[in-house]
């Protein structure tokens, strides 16, 4: 996928392992170790369901392309060669091997001449140099809170249901300052960030089986279409309907 854009996009986490090559201009991004810089020629990474964020140096448009790995496919992928759960340890690093390796991949999926078999080894070479050079770890150590983790399972479980802070912190036996504190520090955004994300992240889900706008935004738990496209482009920087039409 290419992007071009000058979009500040809000905290938000994926389902899948991204990584891509900023390709021109540069990014300021909050991520688990602090806010990062990535510039021109830089790999950006992020691991499934890591919280991120990502806005222009300077005000000017950057260009990067992605690819998204999903992660019971490297699982199965790299078993052999690999222990223990497959994430990164940085969401950017200068490194011109990797990059180089992501744009033989992006330049061979984006070709139209390009077979199977030289798309799928450029894929494996480059997850096994991603994984390599930038390691297999915990991107962060020492886990969530109990109250946290069930916090997130129960938004996770449902995040088309509409829930309150108070129903939450009953559920957890805290009071709703110490949930919210709780959450804000180890998720990195409030409860009700994580929801909308999580609802964002269902709504791009529907709109790829071919769901509408507004049947993606009634099922995902939004009020209506012009929500859902509101929070849409906020988090992604492309409106519903411009997400279907490239996906489907």
């Amino acid at each position: 996928m290419k992007f071009v854009s000058d979009h500040h996009f809000p905290r938000h986490s994926h389902d899948h392992l991204g990584v891509g090559v900023l390709t021109s201009g540069g990014q300021r991004s909050w991520s688990g170790v602090g806010t990062v810089r990535a510039l021109t020629g830089d790999v950006i990474m992020v691991n499934p369901g890591e919280i991120h964020d990502g806005a222009p140096l300077e005000g000017t448009a950057r260009e990067w392309r992605i690819i998204y790995f999903d992660p019971g496919v490297i699982a199965s992928e790299a078993r052999e060669d690999f222990a223990g759960p497959a994430e990164i340890v940085r969401p950017v690093a200068s490194d011109p091997i990797l990059a180089w390796r992501l744009t033989e991949l992006f330049e061979s999926l984006a070709s139209g001449h390009s077979d199977s078999l030289e798309r799928e080894e450029n894929l494996i070479r480059a997850l096994e140099c991603l994984l390599r050079r930038h390691g297999i770890a915990r991107f962060v150590s020492g886990g969530s809170s109990p109250s946290v983790t069930r916090a997130v399972q129960r938004i996770d479980a449902a995040p088309e249901q509409p829930v309150s802070l108070t129903e939450l912190a009953a559920l957890l036996d805290v009071s709703r300052f110490q949930l919210i504190r709780g959450f804000s520090r180890e998720m990195g955004i409030t409860p009700h960030a994580y929801l909308v994300q999580r609802r964002v992240l269902l709504a791009q889900r529907l709109l790829a089986e071919g769901q509408t706008s507004t049947q993606a935004a009634i099922e995902a738990g939004f009020s209506d279409q012009i929500h859902l496209t509101r929070v849409f482009v906020r988090h992604l920087g492309v409106t519903p309907g411009c997400y279907r039409a490239a996906v489907i």
